[in-house]
Parts: structure tokens; sequence; C-alpha cells
């Protein structure tokens, strides 16, 4: 005997909504006039419509709410349901029966509605039954799947025109069919598109279904809990996450540049660096990285597997980062790992193979041999350095009207050697300091050296991932084990990584459930050089590879390092040597990361969650620095460096939600107590004079002396009460409230504690009455929120509290000789950092008001924002009093930046024929200001003529700074005709006089540059025409402006003894070349050349790149089914296949420091061509 269940109908409510504040009043009635003025409005009646929009719901929580919103009861067997398949719908204001066909219509039921009762029965098909003749009909099978391969159960298979009856797939997507000959398959499923299959020749087909556009019940993660998109009042980007992975990258936040709008990534080519991320610009001199969330608890974008994500969201203002308090000031990227979804088991294969090409010809535009020769003479010549015959001198190029190219730059001590060499000569070569005296031999490269390409050569890069997954009514799992292998195309760097991940969940009863997530990975990143450099410092190998000259060769005479052991050459260490000796630099490192759940479902609208979680990592690092012999400034004493780190945080969350619908009031409440803690400890040691250079021999006690040891621990704690409220009155109004009470460690016990508010309001104007005669607008939101966050993130957890240690030797030594005798002194302290209790909350205030649009039937969506960000109280070190000695400073709230800007965001999802295609793109603008600073200003951005960057009141962040270049001086007369400027010279820069006082001075500089972009953008397009598939991904920086640091180097001759470039040689002033590209030729640092910063450096940075191109082929087939495959997918891909931009340097796309970024001090770059052939199968 059946049990049935019939539900009784609920009226619905008749109530009207207490009075809006007068803003949402305001709004709404101003919206209202523009629209009546514009459309023409009808007014209808609902009757027995209803509007209903979900994702991958149940029937029975479909027939739940039709039954709120019409008179009619369901009637049906429990039993009948249980092979029913979950639905995406996507009505508005439609007749019920409308809604009921297309619930219906892939389903294995039928429906009847009798008077005010909608019966629901089994539906039993029968077999095809053909209306034409055998011999014009033929059996064909298929399998019917979405775009990414999983099949579509209960999809509707028919003949185009009603010949047969049609039938429907199994659970695995497979169908067989009798079709005419000439006949078309038309193919449906509930949240599809419907497409039209032509038969031919084939007895099997894959049909791959689209994806209705349905963006508004998207359901998003946001915190601590989840919203449809209709409801976010608060500002989210949501990432496409399938469009990300298409970039072929070692880390999740370099596929994430260019997604989403307002996220600004700066990222590297070096594998293993880390990129920087800032959500609406900068707001700090410090640290401006955003929260990162994964399956609820803090982590890392850098090593988590991208094949293991499922969603990612970007919360930008207060509305939407304000439940995260201190943690989200800076915005939060929450990021949701795949669990496993219902039906049978999938296995899945994703994997790709390819080569990454470093840029060919001269990237740098340098001098060979003969044209350095050349550089010199016109040098020495130009300043006066010649002989009595008015000939120059060099150790290498000898004496004379011209420069002679020697055959050896070094022969033991002797220099410029032209000639053969002797077999005493050749005897006494000698490398080995255990040996003897070091006596190199070293031929001259005549032609020239390619340093950059000797160190960057082609590398292969490979990524392969394998997961399992399935989900049944009483459990889920999901896993993967993944390997990512890059190897540089710098030579001797790579990252490898090794990952295993599996989240489970299991079903205790209907209301509980338990699960865990959990990701293990080892990585191993052995090169020292990260791929961003924020410095001047020459051991950067890409830096030396357009300082060394071009005679030097890579190896000497016996096949060993050469370099600047020859003299007159410079003093700069061979970069291949360098390249090569950190490949013996070794850091990995394991890390466990994730959590465990239970959540339970109690009187029926409350939700208790309770997860712990975290993280726990260790590394390890050493690093042996061997004797050189081959350099003018040479280490001939061995040194081995060993370090070690632990570092764990915890989470412990606790929440407790209520979800309540009244009619046409909808209430959720969510309240929280969190607790984080967060410790680390680090040691190592170092010692010297290795007996051999052997490896097996490194461990820190086989050195002979210069031992040393470190260790360090940090530990800080946060503790948090919050709780939000949301209401919304007819899916048409909108209203939430967010407050955070934090309490941070890392403050005085005074200054502890700090609450931050946030209030939200949204109108959805699209369902109003007045609306309803604008068919062609699906959604009109309009938005704002306004919120105060707080921010610890700059503040050292000791910062509170004034310390003294204890130092041996130096300026700062704390060892006392009280007794006088000379030769015993007495262990003492001194002062080594300067507390402060009254540091407390830097204050972020919030504002954002938008616009959220989507016509055409959901084809274009269109989304814009307003925002601005002001600091107050900004976190700063403390300004140097006279008396502070060596003491470090505290942090201290003092500043205040200001930001604002615009985001934009549009996607449109078009269809022709059997052509489909996506459109989507994203603009981010800011515009950040100095509004308070200690003493008005502080210069940072060093380099060898000084600092590039003043961060000043008024001025942009990290504005660049210095003497604005007119033009280089023409001649004698143009000098005594200009303003007094030190070192004027003809064919040097001439100045602007900025204070008019006609004498150049320091008071003369300006702002010169703003590294800051007018804009940024991303632009994705994606096609799929039957089985082949095209994407297409740009990304583009505009506006911004570059410190080209590299020309200090190469654009004039007395900046050390290096290599320098074509344009000094060919495009600098003479007499006859007044208006020159560079500077005259001469051999003398001053003012009025390369002595202090100028616009010189300055050049436009704007680009834009084609960061992916893909062509895809996906496979079907009868082969496939037999291998019991249910889709393949091969693809091409050329990652970066162009670069536009007016920058000179290798790329124009520059990391840096908060304080101080675009400058080029010879940047790993991040535009290397990569070809990948990759394949995805699912089984």
């Amino acid at each position: 005997m059946q049990m049935y269940n019939i539900f009784a109908a609920r009226a619905r409510g008749s109530s009207h909504a207490l009075s809006l504040t007068r803003l949402l009043i305001t709004m709404k009635l101003c919206i209202a006039l523009m629209l009546i003025a514009v459309f023409q409005v009808k007014a209808t009646a609902y009757g027995q419509n209803a509007t209903i929009q979900a994702r991958n719901v149940s029937l029975v929580w479909i027939f739940e709410e039709l039954k709120k919103q019409t008179d009619y009861d369901f009637l049906y067997a429990f039993d009948d349901l249980s092979g029913s398949k979950p639905l995406t719908v996507n009505f508005k204001n439609a007749p019920i029966t409308k809604i009921l066909d297309a619930v219906f219509a892939n389903q294995p039921l039928s429906y009847r509605i009798k008077k005010s009762m909608v019966l629901v029965t089994r539906k039993h098909l029968q077999a095809p039954i053909a209306t034409v003749t055998q011999d014009s009909t033929r059996q064909i099978m298929g399998t019917v799947t979405d775009e990414t391969g999983n099949p579509l159960s209960g999809a509707s298979v028919s003949i185009q025109g009603g010949a047969g009856n049609g039938t429907y797939t199994d659970q695995s997507g497979r169908f067989s069919l009798t079709v005419p000959a000439n006949s078309s398959l038309v193919v449906s499923y509930v949240g599809f598109e419907t497409k039209t299959v032509p038969t031919d020749q084939r007895t099997t087909y894959g049909i791959a279904l689209v994806e209705e556009p349905s963006v508004l019940e998207e359901v998003v993660v946001v915190g601590y809990s989840t919203q449809t998109k209709k409801e976010i009042t608060g500002s989210v980007a949501i990432v496409d996450v399938e469009d990300m992975k298409n970039v072929p990258a070692g880390s999740a936040e370099q596929m994430l540049q260019g997604r989403a709008s307002g996220l600004n990534i700066t990222t590297s080519g070096s594998p293993g660096s880390a990129s920087n991320i800032r959500i609406r610009g900068i707001t700090s001199f410090g640290n401006n990285s955003p929260l990162v969330i994964i399956d609820g608890v803090q982590g890392e974008l850098t090593d988590i597997n991208s094949n293991d994500i499922e969603s990612i969201q970007v919360l930008k203002d207060a509305g939407a980062a304000a439940i995260y308090g201190v943690r989200g000031s800076n915005g939060v990227i929450v990021v949701t790992t795949k669990k496993g979804k219902a039906g049978a088991a999938k296995i899945t294969y994703d994997g790709y193979y390819g080569i990454q090409t470093p840029p060919s010809g001269n990237v740098y535009n340098l001098l060979n041999t003969q044209e350095m020769a050349e550089v010199t003479w016109k040098a020495f010549i130009n300043s006066g350095q010649v002989d009595a015959n008015g000939n120059p001198s060099h150790v290498q190029y000898g004496n004379g009207p011209t420069p002679v190219i020697p055959d050896y730059i070094l022969v033991g001590t002797n220099t410029g050697v032209v000639g053969s060499l002797t077999e005493e000569q050749l005897a006494s070569y000698n490398v080995d300091y255990s040996r003897g005296d070091i006596y190199q031999i070293i031929p001259a490269n005549k032609e020239g050296t390619d340093w950059f390409h000797e160190i960057f050569k082609p590398a292969p890069i490979q990524s392969h991932t394998v997961s399992a997954s399935s989900a049944g009514n009483k459990s889920s799992y999901f896993f993967s084990a993944g390997y990512f292998n890059q190897q540089g195309t710098m030579i001797d760097s790579y990252l490898k990584r090794y990952s295993v991940r599996a989240n489970t969940s299991f079903n205790i009863k209907d209301n509980i459930r338990v699960g865990e997530n959990l990701y293990l990975f080892t990585r191993d990143n052995p090169s020292a050089y990260t791929g961003v450099q924020n410095t001047s410092d020459t051991g950067n190998p890409l830096m030396l590879s357009f300082m060394m000259q071009p005679i030097i060769p890579v190896f000497d005479l016996m096949g060993n390092y050469a370099g600047t052991r020859a003299r007159g050459l410079g003093q700069s260490p061979s970069p291949y040597a360098v390249a090569q000796r950190n490949g013996g630099y070794h850091n990995s490192s394991w890390t466990a990361q994730g959590n465990i759940f239970a959540e339970i479902d109690f009187l029926k609208h409350f939700n208790f969650r309770t997860s712990f979680g975290g993280f726990v990592r260790s590394g390890n690092t050493n690093n042996f620095l061997r004797r050189t012999y081959e350099d003018a400034e040479n280490n001939s004493i061995n040194t081995y460096n060993e370090g070690s780190s632990y570092t764990q945080q915890w989470t412990f969350t606790n929440t407790l939600q209520y979800n309540q619908k009244f009619g046409r009031h909808q209430v959720k409440v969510l309240a929280g107590l969190e607790a984080v803690e967060n410790t680390g400890r680090t040691l190592g040691g170092s010692s010297a004079g290795y007996f051999s250079d052997d490896p097996s021999f490194l461990t820190l006690s086989s050195g002979s002396g210069n031992f040393t040891n470190r260790s360090s621990m940090s530990e800080y704690t946060l503790y948090s009460q919050f709780g939000k409220v949301d209401y919304n009155f007819d899916e048409k109004y909108i209203v939430g409230v967010t407050l955070r009470r934090d309490g941070s460690s890392r403050f005085s016990e005074q200054n502890r504690w700090g609450m931050f508010p946030a209030f939200s309001a949204g109108w959805r104007a699209s369902e109003e009455r007045f609306m309803e005669g604008v068919s062609w607008l699906d959604n009109l939101m309009i938005r704002g929120s306004w919120g105060i966050l707080g921010n610890q993130l700059n503040v050292d957890p000791s910062n509170a509290y004034t310390q003294y240690n204890s130092t041996v030797g130096g300026s700062l030594n704390s060892y006392y000789d009280i007794g006088g005798t000379g030769s015993s002194p007495l262990q003492g302290f001194r002062l080594s950092r300067i507390g402060n209790l009254a540091t407390g909350w830097e204050e972020d205030r919030l504002s954002n008001i938008g616009l959220d649009m989507t016509v055409l039937n959901s084809k274009l969506d269109l989304s814009v924002e307003y925002y601005q960000k002001r600091i107050n109280g900004l976190l700063f070190e403390d300004q140097s009093p006279a008396t502070a000695g060596g003491a470090s400073l505290p942090t201290v709230n003092i500043g205040n930046i200001e930001n604002k800007g615009v985001d934009f965001n549009a996607n449109y999802h078009g269809t022709a024929g059997e052509l489909t295609f996506d459109l989507g793109l994203n603009v981010t603008r800011y515009r950040s200001r100095v509004v308070d600073l200690p003493n008005t200003y502080f210069d940072t951005g060093t380099t060898r003529t000084g600092n590039f960057v003043r961060n000043q009141v008024g001025h942009p962040v990290g504005a660049f700074f210095g003497y604005q270049v007119e033009r280089l001086f023409r001649d004698a007369d143009d000098v005594a005709n200009s303003p007094a400027q030190d070192a004027a010279a003809p064919g040097r820069f001439k100045y602007a006089d900025i204070t008019g006082d006609n004498q150049i001075s320091t008071a003369d500089r300006t702002f010169i540059g703003d590294p800051n972009p007018d804009f940024t953008y991303g632009l994705n397009m994606n096609a799929s025409y039957k089985q082949f598939g095209l994407t297409m991904f740009f990304y583009g920086s505009q506006g911004n402006d570059a410190v080209n640091y590299q020309r200090w180097w190469t654009d004039f001759f007395p900046s050390l003894q290096g290599v320098k470039s074509k344009d000094l040689l060919y495009n600098s002033w003479r007499p006859d070349n007044l208006d020159a590209k560079t500077p005259i030729i001469e051999n003398q640092s001053n003012f009025s050349n390369n002595a202090v910063p100028n616009s010189y450096y300055i050049e436009d940075a704007s680009f834009l790149k084609l960061k992916n191109i893909m062509l895809s082929y996906t496979f079907g087939g009868n082969q496939l089914t037999r291998l019991g495959i249910n889709q393949l997918r091969v693809y091409l891909q050329v990652a970066n296949l162009f670069t536009i931009t007016k920058y000179t340097g290798l790329d124009p796309e520059l990391g840096g420091t908060e304080s101080a970024f675009g400058i080029d001090y010879g940047n790993y770059p991040n535009n290397q061509r990569n070809y990948n052939l990759g394949v995805s199968f699912t089984f």
C-alpha cells in the first residue's frame, strides 16, 4: 500500500511591509519616475502565476515553493519521486502550467491538474515506434553531458518534427533511439539550452548541453554562510573558475589575474614566487594582502591545486567583508573546494605538458665586444682621458687611436694579452685554493657573449591531477592527487609540488551532518631568486645579465667559470655562475591544512555549525656559498647556512543561523564566536671554512669557524564575536546589518577590543509592478553599503612592549668592561625596542554603491560600482627622536590614505545556430591619495642614484619623484642662457626650473610619474561549435608608469664598467646629433647625467597581453563508450602569445613593496611564451 502525503494550502501573506527608510523610498521614487517616462507600464494580475528561480533543487522543494505562491496542493507517492532528478529552474511570473510542463518534461513522472490539486504519477515510457518505413530508419545511441562531461540523467531526446516518441537518458546519460534518415535530434534538459543535432552516418553521438544563463539564483559562498546572487547587497565578484584554470601557472593567485573587477594582481614568471594581491588599490604602506578563506578556514592561494577549486568569490566592501572583522580589512577571497556530486563514482584526469620559451633576440639592446671597445674609446676621448698624443688607454684594449680586441682577457695576472700561450702558462692554470694561488686563463669572446640567453633557456612545465568523487544519500567524497613541475627558464630554478586532497561528508541523520576537508602538499623550490626584486641588489642573476661585459666568456680555457677577475671589465659576478650556484639553495616545506565540521538542523528554521581547522607548516632551507675564483671580488672562504621553521594556526568557529520566511518577509540571522591562534618558531645557524666543497660533508658542525646561531618565536591570538541580520521583503527590499567585536593580542589591554559595524541595503527595482511591461529587463538592483573595519596586519605582536637584549660586539655592543681590565667584559643589556601601549586599531571606513542589471533573457548582465575607502589612524612606524639610539621604533597610529574607484563588469551569452559564445569584460579603476603623514612625506624606492619614490600628502601612493628632464643641453649657448645647474654642459640633462628662481636645486624636484594605473581590465572570450571550443583571455593595464632602472646601467658609461646599450653608441648626443635619445658618451658621473633620480628613466608601462589562447576538441562516440570513458577533451594552448607595450624593458608588469612599486631592477619576466598540449577525461 502506497503512502500519500497531502500538503495543506497556505494562504499567501497579505500584510504590508513596514515603512522603509527615507533613503530607500527616495531611491524607489526616483527610479520609478524615470522608468515611467521611458516605458509603457502595464498592470497585470498575478493570478495563478509564480516566480521560481533556483539551481539543483529537488521536486519536493519546487512543490513547496509553488504551493506558497499559488492555491494548488500536490498529491504524490514518495516512492514515485525516488528516481527524480535535481533541477535548475528560472521562471519569472510564469503560469503554473508552463512551469510544470518544463519541470516534468525530463522526469520519469507526469502530472494532471484536478481543481486545486496537482496529481503526480509515474510515467511509463514506451519503446520508440517508427512512423516511417523500416528501410528508412536506423538505430543510434549516444551520451548527453554538460559542458564539463558530467552525464545528464533524464534528458529528453526526441526527433525534430515529431517522428517517433523519443526517449530519455539513463543514469549514465546514455540513450538509444530509432531515427529516420536525414532527421535531427532535439535534446533538452531543464536548466540547459535545447540543442538540435542533425544525424548523419554516425551511429554514436556525444552531445554536450550548455547551461542556461541564470545568474540570479547562483548560490554564492559569503561570510560563514551562502546567499543567492540576487540577495547580495554587498560588493562580491564571482570568478569563473573554469576560465581561470585555462591559464597555465603554478598558483591560483597567478590564474586570478584579470578575472574579477577590483582585484589587482602583479605576478612574476619565476617558479614559486608570490604575487602582489590587492583588492581595490593600496591603503597601507605595509601589508595590503587580502584574507584568503578556504573551506571556512584561513589559507593561501599560492599552493592550492587549482583543479580542486569549485568556486571563488571576492568580497570587496564592508557589506560583504565586515563579517570577517579585522581579518577582512583588505578584502576577502573565499575559496570553496570540490565536493562529491550525486551519481555514480567518477574518475577524472586533467593534465598538460608544455614548453616555456624566453624572449628571443637582443632583449636589452646591448653592444657586442667590438662595439663595447668603440664606446669605451669615445667615452675616454669625450672626457679628455687621453695621453699626449690624444689616444685613450685601457688595460684590455691597449693604447692607440683605435681599440684592439685581445686574444685573452686574463692569463694569470696579465690582462689584454695578444698572441698564443706558452706551455708554462698552460701548466700554471689553477682555480683550487688548496693548491695555491689562483691562475686563470680566460680567452676573449670576440663576438660577444649573450648573457641573457646563457642563463635563460626553454624549459618544460607540466601538471597532472587525478580525482575521484561521488555522493549518495548518506555520504559524499572527493579525493584528488596532484603533481606540478615547472622548470624555470632561468637555469637551475624550478618548483615541484605534490598534493593530496580528501573532502568527505556524512549524513548521520537527515538533520545531522559531519565532514572534513584536508589538503596535504609538499613543495621544493630551490631557487634563491624570488623573481620580484625590490632593491638594487646586484646579486640578481637577471640584473647581472645586463651588467656583464660581452668580451667575457661563460667559461675559461679549462671549462671553469669565467668572470671579472680580468681587470678593466667591472666588478660584477658572472650571472651564469650565480644562477647555477643558486640552484644549490634548497628550500622545501610540507603543509597540512583543512578542517573538521559538524552541523545540525533543528526546530525547522535553525542551523548550528561548528568547525575546527587551520594549518601546520614545516620548512627547511640550506645554502652552501662556495669559494669563488672568477670574480673581481671573490669569496676565498666557503660558508654553509641552514634553517628550519615551524608554524601552526588553528581556527575554532561556531555559528548559529536562523532562516524563516513569513509570507513576503524573510529573515536570516547569523551569530557566531571565533578564536584564532598562530604560533611559530625558527631555528638556524651557519659556519664557514669547510675543507671541501663536496655537499656530502655539509653539516653545521663540519665547518672550522665563524659559527653563528639564531632563533625566533612568535605568537598572537584573536577572539571574535559577530552577528548579522538580513531582512528581505517581497524579494524587493533587502537590508543587512553586521556587527563584529574583535580582541587581538597584538594590542595592549587598553586598546585590545574593537567594535566594527556595517550596513547594506538593496532594492530590486525589476520586481516592482510598474516594471512588468519591461520585457527585456530581467533584473535591476540598486545597492549600497557602509561600514568600519579594523586592521591589525601591520603591527608586530610584541609592539606594545619595551624590550632589551644582549649583543656582542659592533656599534650595539652591550658587554661592558666594568672592572677596567680591558679583557673581562661583563654581560649587559641594551634597549632594543621601544614599546607603545597606546597603539590601537587602524580604522578603515568603506562605502560602496552599485547597480546590477540583467537583460535580454539573461543574456547580458552588467554591474557597476563606485567605492571609497578611507583610513584613519594608519599603522605606521613612529618617527625617530634624537634620543632613540639603536632601538627599533614602535608602530603607532599616524597617517591617513584614501582610495576611490569604480569597478565594472559585463558578461554576454550568445548563440548563433550551433555556435555558442560568451564574452566577459571587467574593468578596475582606483585613485589612491595620501591624506595625512607625519612630516608630510617619506622617501623610498632605493637605487644607486637615490630614492625614486616619495609618498607625500596630496599625492598617490608610490609616486615617482625627481628632476624633470626638459631635454639635453644643445650647446654652450644653451647652457649659458639656462638656469644655473651643477655640472651643466652640452649633451647633458637640462632640468626644469620648477620654482622659477633661475637655479636648479633640490627644491626643483617634482613628481615625475605614477605607477598606479588609470585602469586595469580583463577580457575573456569563449566559443564552442559542435565539439570544438576556442578560448581567449586578454589582460591589460593602462596609464601606469615605470622606472626602467636598467637604463642607469646601460645608457651611462660611468655607471660602473658593465656592458652598454646600442642607444649610447649610436643615438647619443653629438654636435651633429642635438636631438639625441641618450646623453653624451662620457666617463664622468655628475648631477647632470646619472647621479640623481630624474624623468629620463620614466616610461609608459601600459600593456595588453594575450594571456591565453586555447583550441579544444571534445570526443564522443562508440569507441569511448566501449572504453568506459564518458568524456575526452584535448587542447592546444599558447600562453602569453604577445604583449603590446611601449615599455623598453623585458616586461612592463612590475611588482614591488606597498610603498614603492613599478621599479624595474631586473624583474623576472611574466610574459614568456608557453606552448602546451593538454588532455582531460572522465570515466
